[in-house]
């Protein structure tokens, strides 16, 4: 008589609730390490959410596809040269990420403390110095939450000085290389203004000058917000059940114009585009119940994923993201999960490049 059956019950079918479902394969050829040589040269994978309908265009196309009397929403923050390289008074190397100012919002204000990864953790404690540049120095004031640190830069120079001379473009780690010269302007949208994200809100990579103003020629609004992109957009989600999920938080700003903008636009039957995840997560984070946008400077840990009820946002353009991530969660709550997902493996499939230097997609019902 043969060992006794055992009965599995089948795993269901992925629906978008587990952080599994949210697995994907990519060859590492896939990821792209530098921008195309224009930055609207970059592939354009446009999704119906309703009809699940995929097309492939070119992101200048995006002129065709946005409506005149539509408004595009654009986050102005500015990438910051917050990665310090420097060394120990041993001589050994040491390395400092400026996340964001511990207390103030004022990060240019001399002597300011500043929210810090360090590397070597183990051996950069409370009290210790980094040399970065005979101008620039990093103390090591307070130990901070999750195994970061309180830090002060000391320099005679402006703040902003110091960090544009002797600071580092602080490139996702799955870039593999170190910055280079070129990434001072290609890892920034041409609308930066508001220095404080140590990543690009990368949506916005795609556009050029010209694409702007042949956008506004056409008839589409644009108005901006603010949000500062932290080292978190970066970090998978470890629990299974993304409910357990801790969200990072993020600052973000939305100016008074921009409200009215958004009202006027829906009151005339337009559509709202964001221009990236960022803007998203901003204008749901300040949407009452009714869809009105609460204009100021706000704080934001909204965890957007299936099921989600979006109140402002028509219409999305964005890059490819990591798995499990969730920034994957939230274009999967926007497009619905099937489609999203089936859009990716397509995307796969048909050679995209993916990640901050890749290739958009663009979501919206009637695009495709």
């Amino acid at each position: 008589m043969g060992p006794p059956l055992t009965h599995r019950a089948p795993r269901a079918k992925p629906d978008g609730t587990r952080v599994a479902d949210y697995d994907y394969t990519l060859p590492e050829d896939r990821i792209a390490r530098y921008p195309t040589e224009r930055r609207d040269e970059s592939r354009l994978l446009v999704l119906n959410p309703v009809s699940g309908a995929v097309r492939h265009r070119i992101f200048r196309n995006v002129v065709e596809l946005i409506q005149p009397g539509d408004l595009l929403v654009v986050n102005e923050s500015r990438v910051m040269p917050a990665r310090l390289l420097g060394v120990k008074p041993t001589g050994a190397p040491a390395e400092i990420l400026l996340l964001r100012p511990a207390g103030s919002v004022d990060w240019s204000r001399p002597g300011a403390l500043w929210e810090a990864l360090v590397r070597p953790g183990g051996k950069l404690k409370p009290g210790r110095t980094v040399v970065v540049s005979e101008q620039l120095s990093v103390q090591i004031v307070d130990g901070a939450a999750g195994g970061g640190r309180i830090v002060r830069l000391d320099t005679d120079l402006d703040p902003l000085e110091a960090l544009e001379r002797f600071g580092h473009v602080p490139l996702p780690p799955y870039l593999g290389r170190p910055d280079e010269p070129m990434d001072r302007g290609r890892y920034q949208t041409v609308y930066a203004r508001t220095p404080g994200s140590v990543a690009a809100p990368t949506a916005g990579l795609h556009f050029t000058e010209g694409l702007l103003s042949e956008l506004e020629a056409r008839g589409v609004e644009r108005a901006v917000i603010t949000l500062h992109v932290g080292p978190g957009t970066f970090r998978p989600v470890e629990a299974e059940d993304p409910a357990e999920h801790h969200m990072h938080t993020e600052m973000f700003e939305i100016p008074e114009e921009t409200t009215r903008a958004v009202a006027s636009v829906r009151a005339s039957g337009g559509r709202v585009w964001a221009v990236g995840t960022t803007v998203v997560r901003a204008l749901e984070s300040a949407a009452t119940d009714d869809g009105r946008i609460r204009p100021g400077s706000g704080v934001t840990d909204l965890f957007i994923r299936p099921p989600f009820h979006f109140r402002v946002v028509d219409a999305l353009i964005t890059n490819f993201h990591l798995p499990r991530s969730t920034l994957l969660m939230l274009v999967a709550a926007f497009g619905g999960y099937e489609p999203v997902m089936a859009a990716y493996a397509e995307a796969v499939g048909e050679g995209y490049r993916f990640y901050s230097y890749g290739d958009a997609m663009l979501i919206g019902a009637g695009s495709a």
